[in-house]
């Protein structure tokens, strides 16, 4: 297994689910980690699981942000580079999805998504992006879904925000690799998460979390020569008709 010791990571929304997962898939794997979530109790719960997991207390830390405030997302970053003395990964995982017909959905609700699935992951990039540019290495990963390329009615705000994070992921790419910096964004299809109230199904044929996760660690293990930009992560063998 390779080692990313001595790498500085921020994973947003990490209580729980795939972003929980990443966060202790780069801790075994040698990382000092930032874990984020905006609800306190969570977020609390899933740092003490992860610290008896790590070397020292120290190389996990925990920061309550809410990526939609630009605030809290400069306080997160902060907090990180004067914690840890740097920053080399960041994991834009935090999202949400409120389902609804285009004619039902609410304005706040679209607001609610888009500001979280898409602006949220513009903050996090443009105030992380001096302290990766400084190190002139980096990565940055961005959590996107295949029901961006694959939309479904009821989904308008969700696949929207998706999509549009893809096309951003591809610019923030092409910005920034001359730096050092490489982007890519993950496309799963269905995981098994509390995401759209998954429970008591049978849903024994989705992703897991940790399937995301390794696809997210074996990024940040890839050779400098080449940048694998995109990829798409479906269930080997879903339901006929899926």
């Amino acid at each position: 297994m390779m080692s990313l010791s001595g790498k500085i990571a921020v994973i947003t929304g990490s209580s729980e689910g795939i972003g929980y997962a990443v966060a202790r898939a780069l801790l075994t794997r040698g990382a000092s980690i930032v874990v984020t979530g905006t609800k306190q109790d969570k977020l609390t719960q899933a740092a003490v699981n992860l610290r008896k997991l790590a070397s020292s207390e120290e190389q996990v830390l925990s920061v309550q942000a809410d990526v939609r405030r630009y605030q809290d997302v400069e306080k997160l970053i902060e907090t990180t580079a004067t914690h840890f003395g740097s920053l080399d990964i960041l994991i834009n995982n935090a999202g949400i999805g409120v389902w609804g017909s285009v004619s039902e959905i609410s304005l706040d609700d679209w607001h609610a998504v888009l500001d979280t699935n898409l602006t949220g992951v513009f903050y996090c990039c443009r105030v992380a992006l001096p302290h990766l540019q400084k190190n002139n290495s980096g990565w940055i990963i961005n959590i996107s879904s295949l029901a961006s390329k694959n939309p479904f009615p009821g989904g308008s705000a969700y696949c929207s925000s998706k999509s549009a994070l893809n096309a951003f992921s591809e610019v923030l790419m092409q910005e920034v690799r001359h730096d050092g910096i490489r982007v890519a964004h993950v496309l799963p299809g269905s995981v098994k998460t509390n995401f759209r109230g998954q429970s008591g199904k049978n849903i024994d044929w989705k992703l897991s979390p940790e399937d995301v996760a390794e696809v997210v660690t074996d990024l940040l293990m890839h050779p400098a020569r080449s940048l694998p930009s995109r990829v798409e992560l479906r269930p080997s063998r879903p339901p006929r008709g899926n």
